[in-house]
């Protein structure tokens, strides 16, 4: 039976809606609904690929969110991660709504509201554990292991039953930084009531138990000590846990350490500023050149390979204070992000062809990474806790969704339900149905505007990529006689350093002179016609050269 597709949101009943985060990983966007009343869990980002030639980032499209402002009672904030935290102050002036998060998340908002010079969001820091009663939800935030620091669940409270939204997690038994997950927290919830379980899948398909950050710590002083040159190691900028395995690992081989990179400098000033890494004493960007070699640490930017982060840089001999060289050692101390293989790789090779030694978790036998995430074991830890009747995976691919909803069926959970962005997932105690299909999108940050993902602008880049540009000039007289040379601009089809090249858009310039000659006196005098002509024609002649259709615009400009 299909379902029928509608924008108006259900007066009666609780609904989960995914708007993004489903089927991809990124721009986690939730929705709960109950009786027509509006409950959000994160606003998070993505990363653009190269289908979205000049964007960088993507987020997802609010538009339900603004339409029914009036009925939102607040937006959770789970972690401080991009891809849970990073669309925030880019969208919420479109819906502005109370903000409640832990104090760390709160204070990493807090900075990039005013980086983007929007106004104060009513943020509202929660303590563990605190009932926070709404007019239609309640709820708590439970703290779970992460790999950023004050991570929570979400225990959501409902007339109709109880939800557990579980954002990031895992059960690291030892972490470095915050507190484990406690299973009594959780086994307290399941003794509440558990209606649905809406969990973290990106390890789903992974069997056993995932290790310690403080496995990485040891791992890392190992490696450290067979280790005579600089050490550089790359991580993701929020994983303040790893900032302090790192600062260990150093400091017990008598090595000082650095930090490169905006972002980094930003998560270590916010840490300190919560309580986290007391004790680190960092040494200035400025000053790690005046370091030994066998004395230096740094801390970098970077781990996914991107351009202008500081590792690709170093990489590339273009950083203004610091440099590597033959002898010196870069670890990759994060997990590749599907699709970022190929800067990865770019990275690492730049580094390799100047006599740099890499060392990643696949080329070394001690532990350098670890997952933030959790796998099979874990999961079945945590239905065990909570007993839910119902199993909604999120925050992952396709693969990994289904993943673990078959993983609930052999931990005897009784229903389960692989939801699409968009889908509104009816939550009643019963088999969840999906009942409505609501519009969703991406938006794409395009310099200092936010555009649709499918903005005619993104499809010509796409296009342009491909095909290269033709733009021709023309100034024709009253009686349709060229009054000027035909001015040709060509973009992406012609090397004019080249004398072969040369002479086909030499071609070209001579084909619109041909196609000029085959006109009548009538045709030249009609502007639209004389441009469709040269357009049309130009293509031809140019796919019959190069295999290519460019992209081609005619200007006629007409002079008495």
């Amino acid at each position: 039976m299909a379902v029928k597709k509608s924008n108006k949101i259900p007066d009666k009943g609780l609904y989960f809606v995914p708007l993004g985060g489903s089927e991809e990983f990124g721009v986690n966007l939730n929705v709960y609904i109950c009786d027509g009343r509006l409950f959000v869990v994160d606003c998070g980002l993505g990363f653009a690929d190269e289908r979205f030639p000049g964007i960088d980032l993507l987020l997802p499209d609010p538009a339900l969110l603004e339409e029914y402002q009036d009925r939102i009672e607040a937006l959770i904030i789970t972690h401080a991660h991009e891809d849970h935290i990073g669309a925030v102050a880019h969208l919420w002036p479109r819906f502005e709504c109370p903000i409640y998060c832990s104090e760390f998340t709160g204070t990493v908002l807090d900075l990039k509201m005013k980086e983007l010079g929007v106004k104060r969001a009513p943020i509202q820091i929660v303590k563990d554990d605190k009932p926070v009663k709404l007019e239609t939800f309640s709820f708590r935030l439970i703290p779970v292991a992460h790999s950023i620091p004050e991570t929570r669940s979400v225990f959501i409270e409902t007339s109709y039953g109880n939800l557990l939204h579980s954002g990031d997690w895992n059960l690291d038994p030892k972490p470095v930084v915050g507190p484990k997950t406690e299973g009594k927290h959780f086994q307290a919830l399941g003794k509440e009531g558990v209606l649905a379980y809406i969990g973290d899948s990106t390890n789903a398909e992974y069997k056993g138990q995932g290790r310690s950050e403080s496995d990485v710590a040891k791992g890392l002083e190992a490696v450290f000590k067979d280790i005579n040159g600089k050490i550089v190691i790359t991580i993701f900028s929020s994983n303040i846990g790893r900032v302090q395995s790192i600062y260990n690992a150093a400091r017990a081989n008598d090595r000082d350490v650095g930090i490169i990179g905006r972002s980094l400098h930003r998560m270590v000033g916010v840490a300190k500023q919560c309580g986290y890494l007391k004790g680190c004493q960092f040494i200035e960007e400025e000053e790690l050149g005046y370091l030994p070699d066998n004395k230096t640490v740094v801390i970098m930017t970077g781990s996914q390979g991107e351009y202008r982060a500081a590792l690709a840089k170093v990489a590339r001999g273009d950083h203004r204070y610091f440099s590597v060289q033959r002898g010196d050692t870069v670890i990759f101390s994060a997990r590749a992000i599907p699709g970022n293989e190929r800067e990865i790789n770019t990275v690492k090779n730049n580094l390799s062809a100047g006599g740099v030694r890499v060392v990643d978790p696949d080329s070394t036998n001690e532990i350098i990474h670890v997952s933030g995430h959790p796998y099979q074991d874990e999961i079945a830890q945590m239905y065990q806790w909570l007993k839910p009747k119902t199993v909604i995976p999120v925050h992952g691919e396709r693969m990994q969704l289904e993943a673990q909803a078959k993983f609930a069926k052999t931990c005897q959970v009784p229903f389960s339900l692989v939801p699409s962005n968009g889908a509104v997932i009816r939550l009643d105690g019963k088999e969840p149905h999906i009942v409505n299909h609501l519009e969703t999108g991406l938006l794409a940050v395009d310099s200092k505007r936010l555009i649709s993902h499918d903005h005619g602008s993104i499809i010509a880049r796409r296009k342009l990529q491909y095909s290269g540009v033709i733009h021709v000039s023309l100034v024709l007289n009253g009686a349709g006689r060229l009054v000027a040379d035909p001015q040709l601009d060509t973009e992406g089809l012609f090397d004019l350093s080249d004398e072969g090249d040369k002479e086909l858009e030499d071609s070209v310039y001579n084909e619109i002179l041909d196609l000029l000659d085959e006109m009548t006196k009538d045709e030249l005098m009609d502007d639209h016609f004389v441009s469709e002509e040269l357009r049309i024609g130009l293509r031809r002649y140019v796919f019959h050269l190069l295999k290519i259709k460019p992209k081609t615009t005619i200007h006629v400009m007409r002079v008495n």
